[in-house]
This record gives C-alpha cells, structure tokens and sequence, in this order.
C-alpha cells in the first residue's frame, strides 16, 4: 500500500477543475509537485495558492502543451536529468471533440491522439524505469467511463480512453511482482471545463442529466483512494457503476440497433 506522506508526485492537466483538486488533495501530504499544463497564468495561480497555504511544500511548474512532441520530449528530458525521485504520477491531461468524425478538425483529432495516448504513454515510460529501481511508486491514468464503450460522436475519445483503460491494465500485469500501482478513474460526466471546451460553439443535443454528475472532490478522492488500496480501476459514483456494469453486459448487437434507430438524429 502507498502512503502520500512525504511523496513527490508529478500531475498534467487540461481538466483544471480536476488537475487542482489533485494538487489540493496532495498539497497536505506532499513533500513536493510538479505541476504540468499549458496555460502558464494558471499554473502560477495554482502554485501561488498553494505556496501560500504549504510553505514547506516544494512546488515546480512546467508549461507544456502535450500535445507538440518536441515539447513532450523536452519534459522527458527535464525529468531524466532531475534529481527529485517522483513516486506518483497522474496522467489527468486529456482533450475531446464532440461531433461528426466526418467534419471533424483533423488538427484537433490530431490533439486528442497526442495528449490522451503519446502523453500518457510516453510520460509512463519516462517515469517507470526510476520507480522500478526504486520498488516502489504508484501511476494513476485518469480514463473515461467513455472508454467502455463506443460512442458516435465521441468517438476519437471514446476511443483514446479505452486504449487509456486497457493499458493501465496491462502495465499493472506487467508489474504485479513489484511494489508499484496502476490504477486507472473512469469518471462519468463531471463539472469542469472540459465538457464546454469538448462541445466548443455547438449547442448540447443530450445535456448529461445533474443527477449522474459527480463532485470534482469525491473523483479525485476516489483516485488516490485507488492508488492507496492498489485497486486497478475505479468508477466514481453509485449510479455509473451500475451503468457501467449493465452496459458491458449487454451484447454489442443492442447498442448498433440503438444507433441505427437513432442515426437521423443530429
């Protein structure tokens, strides 16, 4: 079982409203973090926020968009000549685009691929070999409850977070003989920017209902819970893990009667 108490961890983030909850959450615990975004005005909102309620806490910045390889190579770069161990890594960065594939702009597709899959990955492999050294450190990949099934017009990201589920999976095979967890958080829908910036200027056609949403705090509990009790995957909320459960039951015939009624609607 991993203790947070004295770690050092590194968290990416497009999802602000999640990525500062992480660091909320850690900042009492950690010895030190590392904070990785792209928007440099909120990384130094963040850190000045926490600086001043941890003092002692060791707080670094890096601005990276995840989604350019020539920056995502200059972190691992930075990370393999720093001398601070990380014992836990939260790959929470992630993009989506809701709408037609067809119509979709290749650029932003392009995005999503990059920083819901190169980055993760490429950041795990970075981080992997220190923390095996070490025999100990806990990976948590932030999924999707997307990630279970696919879905029209969602489907790059849909499609990127099922890759997210099944590799946490298997990197948490591959190290089962060590001292280090993979889990991954397959939230449903939840309240941050990412759900606007995913719509973008389109008009929300199937507005997820308040009742299947869950608080920001209780997700990123339930995450570093999962790192805590080295479970491999968790989904935060009673009602989607219900949905979940039922929807990998059912049979896929279902779900393409499902859209094939529904395919006129726009």
């Amino acid at each position: 079982m991993i203790k947070f108490d004295g770690c050092s961890a590194l968290i990416t983030g497009a999802w602000a409203g999640i990525r500062r909850e992480f660091a909320r959450q850690l900042a009492p615990l950690a010895r030190s973090l590392v904070l990785v975004a792209r928007r440099r005005e909120r990384l130094e909102q963040l850190r000045d926020q926490l600086a001043s309620s941890f003092p002692e806490l060791e707080i670094q910045i890096r601005v990276v968009d995840l989604s350019d390889c020539a920056q995502l190579a200059g972190l691992t770069d930075w990370l393999a000549n720093q001398t601070v161990q990380l014992d836990l890594l939260i790959n929470n960065a992630g993009l989506g685009d809701l709408g037609s594939f067809a119509t979709a702009d290749p650029q932003r597709l392009q995005q999503i691929v990059f920083v819901n899959i190169n980055a993760l990955t490429l950041l795990t492999r970075a981080v992997l070999p220190g923390m095996i050294s070490r025999n100990r450190g806990g990976i948590l990949n932030v999924s999707s409850c997307a990630g279970f099934l696919p879905i029209p017009r969602f489907a790059v990201y849909a499609a990127s977070k099922a890759y997210v589920t099944s590799f946490s999976e298997a990197l948490r095979a591959e190290l089962r003989r060590t001292n280090i967890v993979v889990s991954a958080l397959c939230p449903g829908p939840v309240h941050t920017e990412f759900t606007d910036i995913a719509h973008g200027a389109r008009p929300r056609h199937y507005p997820s209902p308040e009742w299947v949403h869950v608080p920001v705090e209780k997700v990123v509990k339930m995450g570093l819970a999962a790192i805590e009790r080295d479970k491999p995957l968790v989904i935060p909320g009673a009602l989607m893990k219900v949905a979940m459960f039922l929807a990998r039951l059912t049979p896929m015939w279902v779900f393409r009667t499902l859209w094939r009624l529904g395919g006129n609607r726009r």
